[in-house]
């Protein structure tokens, strides 16, 4: 498997388990120095896997109302030990995407080889402002 598949394979498999929510999936092939920057608070984003795994929690009991996480699109671009993925996700409840039907999660990940396993180093999510 070349690492453009291998890093689709990753994100997929983590938007299922987000979907799922599948907390150990969703944290698997993560840095233990992973920053993301998420759609709530705090703006200066999260640091660690511990705070990280943090954030989910929420999420997923938003989610239980009946939102979707399915990726519509994904882009990945892989070097010799970087690699960065974008994609467009339908995230929402039926009654935020009939206020606002195109609305589109964006995401960004930034990856890194580590031996011979890519490992999430950096999560970007976020909403058009409307």
């Amino acid at each position: 498997m070349d690492d453009e598949s291998e890093i689709r394979g990753l994100i997929e498999g983590w938007a299922r388990a987000v979907h799922a929510g599948d907390l150990a999936t969703v944290l698997d092939r993560h840095a233990a120095d992973i920053v993301m920057f998420d759609v709530p608070p705090p703006q200066e984003g999260v640091r660690g896997i511990d705070a990280y795994r943090e954030t989910w929690p929420p999420f997923f009991e938003w989610q239980r109302q009946g939102a979707v996480f399915d990726i519509e699109s994904l882009d990945v671009t892989a070097g010799a030990d970087v690699a960065f993925a974008h994609a467009l996700l339908r995230c929402g409840t039926d009654a935020e995407f009939a206020q606002v039907p195109e609305r589109r999660l964006r995401l960004t990940v930034g990856l890194r080889k580590d031996g011979d396993r890519w490992t999430v180093t950096h999560e970007h999510h976020s909403f058009a402002l409307s």
